[in-house]
């Protein structure tokens, strides 16, 4: 049995509609690595579920993501392919993501 993972494009699309202000964000929770400014992020955009990589306030990698639907993927799926969802955006989309992410009041804490 296969299961259907999400290509990378798709996980792009999300983060890109993002970028736009066409979705809205959560954040479930964030590891932070102790004494410096890097760890995950693991959000919730209208249902889909981002584990995303920072490194001193950079977005790096997209580690993971579960789609609305239950369809699912890693930084390994992708990497087998050669690409990164983040690697497929522009720099002004990818600035618009990490504005999200560094500002506590654009995207709001809850618990799982």
């Amino acid at each position: 049995m296969t299961r259907e993972s999400l290509s990378s494009r798709e996980v792009c699309q999300i983060l890109r509609d993002l970028a736009l202000g066409t979705r809205s964000i959560q954040r479930i929770s964030r590891q932070a690595s102790p004494g410096i400014d890097a760890g995950q992020i693991r959000v919730e955009v209208d249902g889909w579920v981002l584990n995303l990589c920072q490194d001193q306030g950079t977005l790096t990698r997209c580690e993971s993501c579960i789609a609305a639907d239950g369809r699912s993927a890693t930084f390994a799926d992708w990497h087998r392919y050669g690409t990164d969802p983040v690697e497929l955006l522009s720099t002004w989309e990818r600035a618009q993501v990490e504005g999200l992410l560094a500002d506590p009041q654009s995207v709001e804490a809850r618990a799982i």
